[in-house]
């Protein structure tokens, strides 16, 4: 098949090399340096150090060139440029054409998920949601792998599974679009409060407590905003949110940490090329929980050190002076 990817970060870099091993892949990058990288060299050392492409990857800087003849559109575009690339994109696709949004990301502005806006963008496009514990350094050094792939339409995701399944690249298939691409989002504000508790020195039972209300809070969310319970036990909830909450190598995580030591928010997104989508998520999220009457109270602390409120250790003082009852209660 021809399948084109939009975004050559970490990533989308990785999936479009997985899927050369068995299709036509061309990769969308927006700066011509990685486009010449990728092309000659056949690596993208920015991204992912020293690992080495597939060879017959092709990658394109305009995107014409990138999306003609496509029959399934990857997309990995961070959340706050994502709606501009497709505007741009949207003439180049036909309708009917599966998009896969792999982005875990809200828009600021409008609190739009990413298949939301493949739809606002793309007319006839059929939007799903690529989501799981993947990390791409570990997938491109060989590490398998599995994720969770869903789109309304049972019969479009079954036909996408096959064609993207490898065998260290497991894919499952859902139709829980909501609830898979909600815990893409919201897992990585818990991965900020479970970076700083470790930067804190505060230890292993915590993290474990963290991560499990963390769990609780995030599914309460996701439910009443119409997802599946089931989808949070998940790849997409369980599963990424383990990963992103424990590996070193989790840019969310990262940024809790550093925030645990005591950096300043803005010093260590200064700091970073790549984006944690969690900081820039928080925001809508909260927005969301609102609406929805949902009492958040670990993102809450997030968001306000995010928003430079608030610090770590005062952050991490609130949460545990809440109240305690049932399990089923907020933290």
């Amino acid at each position: 098949m021809n399948i084109t990817v939009l975004g050559a970060g970490s990533w989308g870099t990785t999936l479009a090399h997985l899927m050369a091993r068995k299709h036509s892949v061309s990769l969308w990058a927006r700066s011509a340096a990685s486009v010449n990288e990728i092309n000659d060299q056949k690596t993208l050392t920015r991204y992912l150090d020293d690992a080495n492409l597939h060879p017959d990857l092709t990658a394109h800087h305009e995107l014409e060139a990138s999306l003609s003849g496509a029959e399934i559109i990857i997309v990995a575009i961070p959340s706050q440029s994502f709606r501009q690339v497709l505007a741009e994109a949207s003439r180049f696709v036909t309708a009917g054409t599966p998009m896969i949004s792999v982005s875990k990301g809200l828009e600021l502005n409008s609190r739009r998920r990413m298949t939301e806006i493949i739809r606002d963008e793309c007319e006839g496009a059929v939007a799903g949601v690529l989501t799981g514990p993947n990390l791409a350094k570990e997938i491109m050094a060989g590490f398998a792998a599995a994720s969770v792939l869903a789109f309304d339409n049972d019969n479009v995701t079954a036909d996408i599974q096959e064609a993207l399944h490898t065998p260290l690249f497991r894919i499952y298939r859902n139709t829980d679009v909501v609830g898979c691409e909600l815990c893409g989002v919201l897992k990585n504000v818990i991965a900020i409060a479970t970076g700083m508790s470790d930067g804190l020195g505060a230890g292993d039972n915590t993290r474990s407590a963290i991560i499990t209300r963390g769990l609780a809070e995030i599914s309460r969310l996701g439910v009443a905003l119409g997802a599946a319970p089931e989808t949070f036990a998940g790849l997409a909830g369980m599963g990424d949110l383990v990963a992103t909450c424990t590996s070193a190598k989790s840019r969310n995580r990262t940024v809790g940490y550093r925030l645990g030591q005591g950096e300043r928010i803005d010093d260590i997104l200064a700091s970073m090329f790549m984006v944690a989508e969690g900081v820039k998520s928080v925001d809508a999220v909260l927005h969301l929980a609102d609406q929805m009457s949902i009492d958040v109270p670990i993102c809450a602390e997030v968001g306000r050190v995010v928003q430079g409120k608030s610090d770590a250790r005062r952050a991490f003082r609130e949460m545990l002076r809440a109240g305690v009852g049932a399990e089923a209660d907020p933290f």
